[in-house]
């Protein structure tokens, strides 16, 4: 004998059915909100920034919103571990705090999950552009 499911009218909408979030989900909602915070120059090691830079040249390709994250999605959490590189002269510390903060803020709002941890590699440092020419301003004479 068939049971006839509890859902209908009366039952309230977020219990007739299930979603899921998919990881690539939670990674590129990630790396954008990284990205934002001041200080951040690039997501992802050496390896996966090299490789992303050719496949951005390759025609058709883009840029991959969820390099240098990686993520552990569950029904109800997730933790998000991700590859940094900072603008050199910036405090590392104070940097990681805000990105933790706008990371936890953004996966929270967008999918309802809630961030369990949020694990920062720094990985290098960006140096600033050695090509520029020195002013006459910037030299010690």
């Amino acid at each position: 004998m068939l049971q006839a499911a509890r859902t209908g009218p009366q039952e309230p909408p977020e219990t007739r059915g299930r979603t899921t979030i998919a990881d690539g989900v939670v990674e590129k909602i990630a790396g954008i909100a990284a990205r934002e915070v001041p200080g951040i120059n690039a997501l992802g090691g050496g390896f996966t920034r090299t490789m992303g830079a050719v496949r951005d040249r390759v025609p058709g390709g883009h840029a991959s919103a969820g390099r240098g994250v990686k993520v552990e999605v569950g029904e109800k959490q997730t933790a998000i571990d991700l590859q940094v590189v900072v603008e050199y002269g910036v405090s590392i510390r104070e940097v990681a705090a805000e990105v933790r903060e706008n990371v936890i803020a953004a996966v929270e709002r967008m999918t309802g999950l809630e961030v369990v941890e949020v694990n920062i590699a720094v990985n290098d440092v960006h140096l600033p552009d050695k090509d520029t020419p020195a002013t006459s301003e910037d030299r010690v004479l």
